[in-house]
C-alpha cells in the first residue's frame, strides 16, 4: 500500500464530508475514515483509498494501481481540497448569514462526485428515482462488474470503468433504455468527453451545453455533472427548490426569490458560489431549528 499527505488550506473537517451524502455515497457513522473506492481519472483501472485526518493533514492510503500523483489529486478534487478554504471565510466576513452556517459546520466543503463520468452514470441511474433506492443499484452494479476493496475493514465497491459497463447488458433496478443510456456514457467517457481538464477548459456552461447530446442529461443533470463531478467552484444553481427555500428563510425573504434576485444577493458569495450554496443546503437546516 501507498501513502500521501494533503494539507488543507484553509478550514477543513474530513467528519463533515464524511457525514455528508451525496450522489454516489451515503453518509455513515464517523469511525475516523472515509473510505473512497472510484474510478481513476482516465477510466482504465480503479483504486481505493482509506482517508484520516489528524493535526498534520489528510492522509491517504491506497489500494490498487495507478499513479500516485493522480490518485492523490483526484482525491483533493472529490473532497475539494484543492481551493483554499481562506477564500470561503472571506465570503462570511462579507455576509453574516455565510459566517452562521460556517460557524454551524465548520470546515464543511462541497464533497464531489469522484469524476463526471461517475456523475454522469449516476444521473442516468437516479432520473425520478429514490437516492437510496439508486445507491443500493449502484452498490449492487459496482461490486458484481466493477472491483470492491477492502478499506480498513469494510468491503468497497468502485464502479465498472467504461469498458466494463459496456459488457453489461441487464442491470437489476434499471430499464433497458436506462442501460442503453448507461453505455451512452461509457462511450462518451472512452471518447475523452467526460475528462476533467476538458470541461475546465471548456467553462460550465458550454461544457453543460455539450453534454445535454447525451440521452438522459438534460439541463439538471448537465449542470450536476459539470459543477459536482469537476470542481467548478463558482457556478450559481438558480433553480433548486430547496436551495431558494432555504435562502429565502435565512435572508428574511417574503419568498423564494427569482433566479435573478438570487444571482443579485449571491454577489457577495463570488468567487465561492458552489460552495455558499451546498453550504446553505447542509447548514441551514442546523441554523433554522
Amino acid at each position: 500500500m501507498r501513502h500521501f499527505t494533503i494539507e488543507p488550506q484553509g478550514p477543513f473537517s474530513l467528519r463533515e464530508l464524511a457525514a455528508f451524502g451525496f450522489g454516489q455515497r451515503e453518509a455513515q457513522v464517523w469511525d475516523g475514515v472515509m473510505r473512497l473506492a472510484f474510478c481513476l481519472d482516465g477510466y482504465q483501472r480503479q483504486v481505493g483509498v482509506e482517508v484520516r485526518q489528524d493535526a498534520h493533514g489528510v492522509h491517504g492510503v491506497v489500494h490498487g494501481e495507478g499513479d500516485l500523483e493522480a490518485v492523490r489529486r483526484q482525491v483533493a478534487r472529490a473532497l475539494s481540497l484543492d481551493f483554499d478554504g481562506h477564500l470561503l471565510e472571506a465570503v462570511g466576513q462579507r455576509d453574516p448569514v455565510v459566517a452562521r452556517l460556517l460557524r454551524a459546520a465548520p470546515g464543511l466543503r462541497p464533497p464531489l462526485f469522484y469524476s463526471p463520468y461517475e456523475a454522469a452514470v449516476w444521473a442516468v441511474m437516479s432520473a425520478r428515482r429514490p437516492r437510496q433506492q439508486i445507491a443500493e443499484v449502484r452498490r449492487r452494479l459496482s461490486e458484481a462488474h466493477g472491483r470492491v476493496f477492502e478499506l480498513a475493514g469494510e468491503r468497497v465497491a468502485a464502479l465498472p470503468i467504461p469498458e466494463q459497463l459496456l459488457g453489461v447488458g441487464q442491470v437489476p433496478g434499471q430499464t433497458a433504455e436506462k442501460v442503453q443510456r448507461m453505455h451512452g456514457v461509457a462511450r462518451a467517457a472512452l471518447e475523452g468527453r467526460l475528462d476533467v481538464q476538458r470541461m475546465h477548459e471548456l467553462g460550465p456552461e458550454a461544457a453543460m451545453r455539450e453534454l445535454q447530446s447525451l440521452p438522459g442529461l438534460g439541463p439538471f443533470y448537465s449542470a450536476l455533472v459539470v459543477v459536482r463531478g469537476s470542481g467548478f467552484a463558482d457556478v450559481l444553481p438558480t433553480n433548486e427548490p430547496q436551495l431558494l427555500e432555504l435562502v429565502a428563510r435565512l435572508y428574511g425573504l417574503p419568498g423564494p426569490p427569482s433566479p435573478a434576485e438570487l444571482g443579485a444577493l449571491a454577489e457577495a458569495w463570488r468567487p465561492m458560489r458552489t460552495w455558499v450554496a451546498v453550504l446553505v443546503r447542509a447548514a441551514g437546516p442546523r441554523v433554522l431549528v
